[in-house]
């Protein structure tokens, strides 16, 4: 491409000075901005930072320094962590390998097992995107796991006696009312209703926006029925002034008065009441859930689409294991090989 310059005398524009600039700018170093930082070259560090989950965030903390100083000997740091990121696959895998025989020789849990070794792959699967490792991890495997997850809970006439404990004519009922019949009829989890602010509820369109699991800064807008909305307001109405960016639901004890109620606090409070129903079954925030799913397999002759739409859950395969065990078909089947022996 021809660039046309035309004289100084012409415009009055020093093309000897442009021309010198233009030779300037080409010869910049190429990583005058973007030039790797110190950060940079801790992997790990820059792994974590990407993960939003601050739960996930230190799990992936723990199960990779275990790894480096059960190999190493010493706390990881960049070069050992870039040592290993750098060997051949061979040299990879059998290292892999030797620290999964370790983990299985301690007579620790498959699932424990496969948490390590998942932390170590998905730390070379991130180095790859980064250009710091050539090799793959596919060829170790994860131990084989039969998950079984107790997905029982209790029934809705129990549900229904507990709510009826709530003292509704004092603010502490009136509070534990709305947050067991929000539990109980949209199935939330307990980190989803504490992180619940009042400009979250909608009383007029009768809806609540939430922060579902694994869904970042994403929100959803749930449905209520008139009962939860006419219970969260009564809440609201008695609790006093509040703006929008105010906790929905708050500690009323003494020692931490006005805060916004935790995930643990209201496990606290389920427990409280469960035990003065006198059921038997250890209840939590998460039973209730469980409860809810299964009350609703029930009610639609395990319409797991349906269900879905209440729980929020991404992958069917849950949903099919609440449905599994809502049948009890082993049990079914068992005692019906043992009527055929007994003359039954």
């Amino acid at each position: 491409m021809r660039v046309l310059l035309m004289t100084n005398d012409e415009t009055g524009f020093d093309s000897d000075s442009a021309v010198v600039s233009l030779q300037k700018s080409l010869s910049a170093p190429i990583e005058r901005y973007f030039a790797p930082t110190e950060d940079e070259t801790d992997v790990i560090a820059l792994m974590l930072a990407n993960i939003r989950a601050a739960s996930t965030r230190r799990e992936y903390h723990k199960d990779l320094r275990k790894f480096f100083v059960a190999m190493t000997g010493v706390e990881p740091n960049a070069d050992s962590v870039l040592e290993f990121l750098h060997l051949t696959e061979k040299r990879a895998v059998a290292v892999v390998l030797k620290y999964k025989a370790k983990l299985l020789t301690q007579g620790l849990k498959e699932a424990t097992v496969n948490r390590r070794l998942s932390a170590v792959k998905s730390l070379v699967k991130f180095a790859r995107k980064l250009g710091v490792c050539s090799y793959s991890l596919e060829g170790v495997e994860l131990e084989k796991v039969k998950v079984y997850r107790d997905t029982s809970g209790v029934d809705a006439a129990t549900i229904d006696s507990v709510m009826q404990l709530c003292e509704r004519g004092t603010l502490t009922g009136k509070r534990d009312y709305a947050l067991l019949r929000l539990l109980w009829e949209n199935a939330l989890r307990r980190n989803e209703v504490s992180q619940l602010s009042v400009q979250d509820f909608d009383p007029h369109s009768g809806r609540l926006r939430i922060l579902g699991k694994g869904r970042g800064t994403n929100d959803e807008w749930v449905k209520l029925s008139e009962g939860t909305v006419d219970a969260i307001t009564d809440w609201l109405v008695c609790r006093g002034s509040v703006s929008g960016s105010s906790a929905l639901f708050i500690s009323l004890d003494n020692r931490s008065k006005g805060h916004r109620l935790t995930g643990d606090g209201i496990r606290k409070i389920v427990v409280k009441y469960f035990g003065e129903a006198g059921t038997k079954k250890l209840m939590s925030p998460h039973r209730i859930r469980h409860s809810a799913i299964t009350a609703v397999l029930d009610a639609t002759d395990g319409n797991v689409r349906k269900a879905q739409k209440l729980s929020r859950h991404a992958k069917f395969d849950v949903l099919m294991q609440y449905d599994d065990n809502r049948h009890r078909d082993q049990e079914q089947m068992t005692n019906l090989l043992a009527k055929m022996i007994e003359g039954e």
